[in-house]
């Protein structure tokens, strides 16, 4: 089995920041790649970002260019650093690992985010 342990989530008001961590631990041999989706109540659940091993990472719009993914293989762990948060990011984040091979995905249990004055 493989299991996600997600952190870093909490209240910041606008124009701040947090540092999302995920480390995956278990049955892992090779991982396809890992990131965050992120949903709110009434919304579908939309992608943050995403990162390989080779080193790519996909981002969404809303976030380009205020959000950073990054990882350390080593660790199978990886990081979203979020900067000059708005209201709108406020929702639970969720981390996930994709195995290579199978494409199997992995959710952690989620982490608020909330974003206000």
């Amino acid at each position: 089995q493989v299991q996600l342990v997600e952190s870093g989530g909490g209240w910041v008001q606008p124009g701040g920041s947090l540092r999302l961590s995920c480390a995956a631990s278990g049955s892992i041999f090779s991982i396809n790649d890992m990131g965050w989706y992120r949903q709110t109540p009434g919304k579908e659940r939309e992608l943050v970002a995403t990162t390989t091993s080779g080193g790519s990472a996909n981002y969404a719009d809303s976030v380009k260019g205020r959000f950073t993914i990054s990882r350390d293989n080593a660790k199978n762990t990886v990081y979203l650093q979020m900067n000059r948060l708005r209201p709108e990011d406020t929702a639970v984040y969720y981390c996930y690992v994709r195995l290579w091979v199978t494409f199997s995905r992995y959710w952690a249990q989620g982490t608020k985010v909330t974003v206000s004055s």
